[in-house]
């Protein structure tokens, strides 16, 4: 994958939808979530065509304020898991990468500072629509020796959302591909700040 990677989807649809693009501007997933479940469902793909399915990513239960959500391969091969911490996130948003039985990667907000002032900020009209295009979060995934990975910054936006992921260190290819899935997930889920 060429970096910087390019992650977009449109706000007013009636299922989510994401798209994930490369620097040069070549389609390397296509993301559908289906919408009004009780359990979360969302399926990866190779791109807009939806003919090569190759992940599908399950919550283990219907209330996800601490859920694993499954990363299944279309062989039905187990990739792992991302992780909402509950607590922890109402502070700063923190998912923890699972491989196997071990945390592999953790997803932190860089800076929970604009959090609160995006909450506050946000209850005032017109100001709070400002404070959303302007105040936007950036992620940090980092390993689990704890050096940086990925670095995740969502871009000013205003009938879709855009995130930008850099990459920041060495990765061998499947925990690149891990990482990509959680990150994907944890858009999915914070959808509704900036």
């Amino acid at each position: 994958m060429q970096y910087p990677l390019d992650l977009r989807f449109k706000l007013l649809s009636l299922s989510q939808q994401i798209t994930v693009r490369d620097a040069g501007g070549t389609s390397i997933l296509f993301v559908k979530q289906k919408m009004l479940r009780l359990k979360e469902k969302v399926e990866v793909f190779s791109d807009s065509s939806l003919k090569n399915k190759l992940f599908e990513i399950n919550a283990d239960r219907i209330i996800d304020f601490s859920a694993n959500y499954r990363f299944t391969a279309a062989d039905g091969s187990d990739w792992g898991a991302v992780r909402r911490l509950g607590m922890r996130s109402l502070w700063s948003a923190h998912y923890e990468v699972i491989e196997g039985n071990a945390v592999d990667m953790h997803i932190r907000e860089e800076s929970p500072w604009k959090k609160i002032v995006e909450s506050l900020l946000g209850e005032i009209p017109l100001v709070g629509f400002i404070a959303l295009y302007l105040i936007n979060p950036s992620y940090l995934i980092t390993m689990a020796d704890g050096t940086t990975a990925m670095r995740v910054v969502k871009k000013p936006s205003v009938l879709e959302r855009y995130f930008v992921i850099e990459k920041k260190g060495e990765l061998d290819q499947d925990d690149e591909l891990r990482a990509l899935l959680s990150l994907i997930m944890m858009v999915l889920l914070e959808k509704s700040r900036g």
